[in-house]
């Protein structure tokens, strides 16, 4: 994963240990003190609650301690991997489109990341500058023109 991937999980972990659990710790003694908990709703959803944050914290600590950083401006070439930013056009539409191949845990296809083990990132991978690639997606097989490969 890239660094900034690493400090988002580790401001997400801190965020759940410090302030979440605290509150939600707070809510079940809130909702003790209501009395019988067999019948008392929102006992239950605390429980879940915490049960939910939990299990997140536990994910993010085992992932930030799996994680191997890589520093993407050490990088270069122009053969697509890991870390590259990658300027596509749709062969059929014209259309441009900019992606960064990541690590599963920052992909977001909003912000222009994309999980290295997507159907596109693994067409990807290898290809350089001018090489036309066949993605084949839920959505059905599309053709895009790598125009740039970028190291940033």
């Amino acid at each position: 994963m890239t660094a900034g991937g690493y400090a988002a999980l580790e401001v997400e972990l801190k965020q759940r240990q410090s302030v979440d659990r605290p509150r939600i710790i707070e809510h079940i003694a809130e909702a003790r003190s209501h009395g019988d908990l067999s019948e008392n709703a929102e006992y239950h959803a605390a429980k879940e609650e915490q049960s939910h944050n939990e299990g997140r914290i536990a994910e993010l600590e085992d992932k930030l301690a799996r994680a191997d950083i890589i520093d993407i401006s050490k990088l270069s070439g122009d053969t697509i991997k890991f870390g590259a930013t990658v300027t596509l056009v749709d062969e059929d539409t014209e259309k441009k489109a900019v992606w960064q191949i990541v690590g599963e845990p920052e992909a977001d296809a909003k912000k222009g990341r994309i999980s290295i083990t997507s159907p596109l990132a693994r067409a990807l991978i290898g290809k350089k500058k001018g090489a036309s690639v066949e993605v084949v997606a839920p959505g059905g097989a599309k053709a895009y023109e790598i125009t740039k490969v970028e190291w940033r």
